[in-house]
C-alpha cells in the first residue's frame, strides 16, 4: 500500500510503501466454494446476503460491525472478566476509557449500538417531536419512529450527488436547521442527531466548523447535539487530514474536541471500539442519565453491566484507547482507499471521495438498465457473491423502506452497494481480488437483470427481506 505516507516518510527518497501497524499471530482459515453451489445459496438466501451462511463466504464485507480483530491486549484482558453481576471492576474501566477519551460525565453500558439509540430516544422523544439529522440510518430512524417522532434530513445537498468531491459532505446545512424551527418550532425539536462519519452518504465526514456552528445554532434555541460516535474516530482522521489547525493534532485530542461540541453520544462499539460486541450511551446531562439509567434495567440490564459480560467490558475499555492510535486509524482509511483508488482507476462508478470504512459502488451507474424498483443495488449484491464470493451489503432502496404514512416504498438518491472493511482483518492481497472481482462484474453488466421482492418483513426489512430473479424481456 502506498495511500498515506507518513510525513516522516518519502520526503527524501519519494515514493514509499508503509505496512500495517501490527502483525498476524493466529489465522483463520478460508477457502472459496464452487461457483454451483454460490448459486445454490443465492437461491436459497432468497438473493439477501444476510442470509447466506458464512461458512459460504470467501471474503466477508458484509459489515464492519463486530468483525473486526481484537488485540493481545484485548484477549488478555478477557481473561481478567469480573462476572460480578454488579458493579464490575470492568465496568469502572469501561467508563474511565469514555470519560477520558470522548469526555462524556455519565455513562450507561449497553449490549450494542441499537440499545443506546433505542434508551436515548425513549428518554427524550414525545410524539409529535421531530428529529433533524445528517441522512438517516436505519436503526436510528427505527428507534425514533417507534418513540414517535419524525426523522428530518439537514444534511447538505452534496451528500447526495456521489461524485460531487466535497471533502465534508456529512456536515449538516443549517438553513435546513433553521428552516425546520421556523416550520415546527424549536419546542418540538428535542434534540439534533449528528452522525460521523455519514454511513448512508458513503462513510462521509462531518468537519469541526460545522460541529461548532451546529452548536452555536442549538443554543440559540435550548436544543441539544446527540452524536452517533460509531465510527467518530475514523471521522477524526478526515478533519486531520483536509480542515486547517488539525494536521499536526492526535487522533485523540481531535475526537475529544468534536464530542465537547455535543451533549451525548451513543457508540455502537462493534466499530470503531475494535470489539465482537457491545455498546455504549454517554451523555452529559443529568435528567437524561437518570432515564437512561432507569431503563437500562428494564431493556440491557443492570446499570453496570447493560448486556455486556465483564470481560467483553475489559476488552471495549481496552479497545477504545488502541483505536485513537494514529497510525492504526491512517492504516485503517488506507486500506480502505487502497480499494478504492484500483476501483477508479479501473473506472468503477464508486462514491467520491472515498470514506472511512468502506468503498460504496454507485449502483445506478454500475446497471442504468436496472430502474430503482428492481433493486439494483442488491442485485449488485447477488453479483459479486457469484463471481467470488465476497459478501457485500445493500444500501439503497430495500435499506430506505417504505414511507410510513403512504405505504410506498423510499427512493433515496443514492441507491449504493457497500463493501465494508473490517478492522485488522484482511490484507492487501484480499483487497485486490476483491477489486478484481467488481471489474469483471462491471464488464459484464449489461447481461444482469434485477430483482422482485417476494417476502418483506414489517421492519429493517434488508436484514430478512427474499427476492427472486426478474423475467427477460
Amino acid at each position: 500500500m502506498s495511500t498515506i505516507i507518513p510525513q516522516t516518510m518519502g520526503q527524501q527518497y519519494g515514493r514509499r510503501s508503509w505496512a500495517e501497524p501490527w502483525k498476524i499471530k493466529m489465522v483463520e482459515p478460508i477457502h472459496m466454494i464452487s461457483r454451483e453451489e454460490r448459486a445454490q445459496n443465492l437461491i436459497d438466501a432468497g438473493f439477501n446476503t444476510f442470509l447466506l451462511p458464512s461458512d459460504g463466504v470467501y471474503i466477508d464485507l458484509l459489515t464492519d460491525s463486530g468483525t473486526s480483530a481484537m488485540s493481545d491486549r484485548q484477549w488478555a484482558g478477557m481473561m481478567l472478566g469480573d462476572e460480578a453481576y454488579a458493579g464490575s471492576r470492568n465496568f469502572y474501566h469501561l467508563v474511565e476509557a469514555i470519560q477520558t477519551y470522548y469526555g462524556y460525565k455519565h455513562i450507561v453500558p449497553t449490549h450494542q449500538g441499537r440499545g443506546a439509540e433505542h434508551l436515548i430516544s425513549q428518554a427524550i422523544i414525545t410524539k409529535g417531536d421531530y428529529i433533524p439529522g445528517n441522512m438517516y440510518f436505519t436503526t436510528t430512524r427505527l428507534h425514533q419512529e417507534l418513540a414517535g417522532g419524525t426523522f428530518v434530513d439537514v444534511i447538505i445537498d452534496e451528500a447526495h450527488d456521489p461524485i460531487n468531491p466535497h471533502p465534508f459532505k456529512g456536515n449538516m446545512d443549517i438553513a435546513k436547521l433553521e428552516a425546520l424551527v421556523n416550520k415546527v418550532g424549536a419546542e418540538h425539536i428535542p434534540y439534533v442527531s449528528l452522525a460521523g462519519t455519514v454511513n448512508m452518504a458513503g462513510g462521509q465526514p462531518v468537519s469541526m466548523a460545522n460541529v461548532r456552528a451546529i452548536r452555536q445554532w442549538a443554543d440559540r434555541y435550548g436544543i441539544r447535539v446527540y452524536l452517533d460516535a460509531t465510527r467518530m474516530v475514523e471521522n477524526c482522521f478526515f478533519i486531520q487530514e483536509r480542515e486547517d489547525g488539525y494536521a499536526n493534532m492526535p487522533i485523540a485530542a481531535i475526537l475529544k474536541e468534536f464530542c465537547s461540541y455535543t451533549d451525548g453520544a451513543w457508540m455502537s462499539a462493534k466499530k470503531d471500539n475494535l470489539v465482537n460486541i457491545g455498546g455504549w450511551l454517554a451523555v452529559n446531562h443529568e435528567d437524561v442519565f437518570e432515564k437512561a439509567r432507569n431503563m437500562v434495567v428494564v431493556y440491557e440490564g443492570l446499570h453496570t453491566y447493560g448486556g455486556m459480560a465483564g470481560r467483553d467490558m475489559e476488552a471495549l475499555a481496552i479497545g477504545i484507547a488502541e483505536s485513537v492510535s494514529d497510525d492504526h486509524v491512517h492504516s485503517r482509511v488506507g486500506q480502505v482507499r487502497y480499494l478504492g483508488e484500483l476501483l477508479t482507476d479501473w473506472g468503477v462508478p464508486i462514491v467520491q471521495p472515498v470514506g472511512g470504512h468502506a468503498i460504496f459502488l454507485d449502483a445506478k451507474r454500475f446497471y442504468p438498465h436496472i430502474p430503482q424498483s428492481q433493486f439494483p443495488s442488491q442485485t449488485l449484491t447477488a453479483a459479486l457473491y457469484l463471481d467470488s464470493g465476497v459478501r457485500s451489503m445493500e444500501r439503497g432502496v430495500v435499506s430506505a423502506g417504505r414511507d410510513p404514512e403512504t405505504g410506498d416504498h423510499r427512493y433515496p438518491a443514492l441507491e449504493l452497494t457497500r463493501l465494508t472493511i473490517p478492522r485488522r482483518v484482511y490484507t492487501q492481497a484480499h483487497m485486490d481480488v476483491v477489486a478484481e472481482s467488481v471489474k469483471a462484474i462491471y464488464g459484464a453488466r449489461d447481461q444482469e437483470r434485477g430483482l422482485k421482492m417476494v417476502y418483506e418483513p414489517d421492519y429493517l426489512r434488508f436484514f430478512q427481506a427474499r427476492f427472486e430473479r426478474v423475467g427477460r424481456g
